[in-house]
């Protein structure tokens, strides 16, 4: 960090002091390279360094800095191995003897690079990769190896839950306090819960009472007012004809839907919309539909706390929560690794302790063994009520101690304590308890020992709170938990055939498209009936393209489509899953499935011109 900082600000400086850069830097690389302190040594490990070739730019930079000009010894030695492939030894040809059994796909890419028969591992790969719903997808290179902390959300990631059969509870309940506390018509009760309308990724418009998708440009692909679909002219007017006011869709009316516990909250507006427009009733035409919403998020976050939704699991737990018999071998492991792990959640005490026990032992097990709460020996630190997304924002927030026994709470003086506390404070500290309630990061980075948000992977359900705010705040790594996932990937391999028709298809009125602007300019006699015919072809090409394409996005889903698209781009999940979400996967114990050393990777960024360009279907040419 202190080289990174002062070469910024030797940056930043006259050219006298750019002058002596060089000598600066070394200076300061050697001292730090000498030194034998841990947190030193920490300095150039990152979770961020995988590979030689990550590095590539670093490496030219490296070859100017020894004086080797624009680095051509390094370009010779690279053109030396894609030209030519070395004689092969004697324990080489053992080598191709031990690979030829296995996938003979990569031989001519091994030939190419001088690699041929120098690979002993290649019996172990199979003739094709096998991709499934369970694997852990990488959006940004993270080596687990120089992670030190892991961190776990509950609902949701370490604790799934049955749906629709736990989302009930807080539906029922919140119509019951709408009706009963605030006054809403009786006809509410009536009201069912359909939690397959439903995808995450949309955005709530509260003050219109609209649900919309968009994509990544902010452009909104479809909308529905309440349960009913809004047409393409309305839509266009609300959310797109602007010259100075054009909304990002962060503004406090609009609320994504960033959380599968949010389709509780989409269905109770859209009922409360449809009563109001299509009902009978003073008592809802006199609010405005962000009063609508209001009371209804006041009504299921009162379930949250008041026992409706906690009394009934700890009753049924069998009924609501999903058991996962990988989830404690998993936690086990990262401490055996020597890799702190800790469990942060908005869920208060009394649930947790209810659904993490039930997670524990598999079953639902009597009183006294509940009260020992023996699931915490899993974690290095537990922290419940957290209120996240203000935890990872807010410094100043408090931290209590909770009594495991009762749930009650004891004062810490936090950061101070652990301070007072003296050598290895932190570990002093979590010995008087390791559960708490509130606090803020700074608490947790204290109680954890760690250096650098990077050394820690927080993994949760809510792409806001959990990813993108951890993230972007604190520079945490993160892995986005999505349930849905693995239908997501069933729906898109089989819809392989459609999509590459969709794509053909665009690719041709692409190239249409082109060969009308070179007869617009060649001046031919004929310009005009060419056109003609060529418009008529892009007709027809573009009405078998819509049957396609809506074909493609119903398969996913009858209302939404698909939902990492919207149209032909990146929908704003997708945009926030690939620019937050280090990682991503179905659930949080396929991260259990890999080492603890894996190195995870990603596949190249290739924008439109580069893309085009190694399409088989074109032809590159200079100016």
């Amino acid at each position: 960090m202190k080289l990174a900082l002062t070469m910024a600000f030797l940056g930043s400086q006259s050219s006298s002091l750019a002058f002596n850069l060089p000598a600066t830097v070394s200076s300061l690389t050697a001292r730090y390279s000498t030194s034998t302190s841990t947190s030193t040594s920490r300095l150039f490990a990152s979770t961020y360094d995988i590979d030689p070739d990550e590095s590539s730019e670093q490496r030219l930079a490296d070859a100017v800095g020894a004086g080797t000009g624009n680095g051509s010894a390094s370009s010779s030695s690279s053109e030396q191995v894609l030209s030519s492939s070395p004689p092969m030894s004697t324990s080489a040809s053992a080598s191709a003897s031990a690979s030829a059994s296995g996938p003979t796909r990569f031989d001519s890419l091994l030939a190419d690079v001088g690699l041929e028969g120098q690979l002993s591992s290649m019996g172990a790969l199979r003739d094709k990769r096998v991709i499934s719903g369970n694997d852990v997808f990488c959006n940004r290179e993270l080596q687990l190896g120089s992670v030190r902390a892991i961190g776990f959300d509950m609902d949701y990631t370490i604790a799934q839950y049955k749906q629709p059969a736990f989302d009930k509870l807080a539906f029922d309940g919140a119509k019951e306090k709408l009706v009963n506390e605030l006054g809403y018509p009786e006809e509410f009760l009536n009201i069912e819960y359909d939690h397959e309308f439903w995808v995450r990724g949309l955005i709530i418009d509260t003050q219109r009472g609209n649900f919309i998708k968009i994509d990544r440009h902010k452009y909104v692909r479809v909308a529905y007012h309440g349960y009913t679909p809004i047409s393409s002219r309305t839509r266009k007017d609300l959310y797109s004809r602007f010259f100075n006011q054009v909304p990002s869709f962060g503004e406090k009316q609009y609320v994504d839907m960033d959380t599968l516990f949010q389709f509780v909250d989409a269905s109770l507006f859209a009922s409360m919309i449809e009563m109001k427009d299509n009902g009978e009733h003073e008592f809802m035409d006199y609010k405005t539909y962000e009063e609508l919403y209001n009371d209804m998020r006041h009504s299921v976050d009162l379930c949250h706390r008041d026992g409706v939704i906690k009394d009934e699991v700890a009753k049924n737990p069998e009924k609501y929560i999903v058991l996962d018999d990988e989830m404690v071998p998993m936690l086990k492991q990262y401490k055996e690794d020597g890799i702190k792990v800790f469990l942060l959640t908005n869920s208060l005490w009394e649930y947790a302790s209810v659904a993490m026990n039930y997670l524990y032992h598999q079953a639902d097990v009597d009183e006294d063994l509940k009260l020992k709460n023996e699931w915490t020996d899993l974690f290095d630190l537990v922290v419940v009520g957290s209120c996240k997304p203000a935890y990872m924002r807010d410094p100043y927030l408090n931290l209590f101690r909770v009594n495991m026994e009762d749930g009650s709470l004891l004062n810490t003086d936090g950061l101070y304590e652990i301070d007072a506390l003296g050598d290895n404070g932190a570990q002093k500290f979590l010995n008087q308890g390791k559960v708490f309630q509130g606090g803020n990061w700074k608490h947790l980075t204290a109680m954890l020992e760690v250096d650098a948000g990077e050394e820690i992977l927080y993994v949760g359900d809510h792409l806001y709170s959990d990813v993108l705010r951890s993230k972007r705040t604190l520079g945490w790594r993160s892995a986005f938990i999505m349930p849905e996932l693995p239908g997501e990937m069933k729906n898109f391999y089989e819809q392989i055939p459609v999509r590459n028709k969709i794509n053909k298809l665009r690719s041709l009125r692409d190239e249409l498209s082109v060969a009308g602007d070179a007869i617009r300019i060649s001046g031919d006699a004929d310009a005009d009936e060419k056109l003609r015919l060529l418009e008529e072809d892009d007709d027809k090409i573009k009405m078998v393209l819509t049957d396609l394409a809506e074909k493609y996005h119903r398969s996913f889903h009858p209302i939404w489509g698909m939902m990492f698209q919207a149209g032909y781009q990146d929908s704003r999940l997708a945009y926030f899953v690939t620019n937050y979400a280090c990682l991503y996967t179905a659930k949080a114990t396929n991260l259990g499935s890999v080492s603890t050393n894996r190195a995870f990777r990603t596949a190249a960024d290739v924008l439109p011109h580069d893309e085009l360009i190694s399409c088989d279907s074109t032809r590159f040419e200079e100016e």
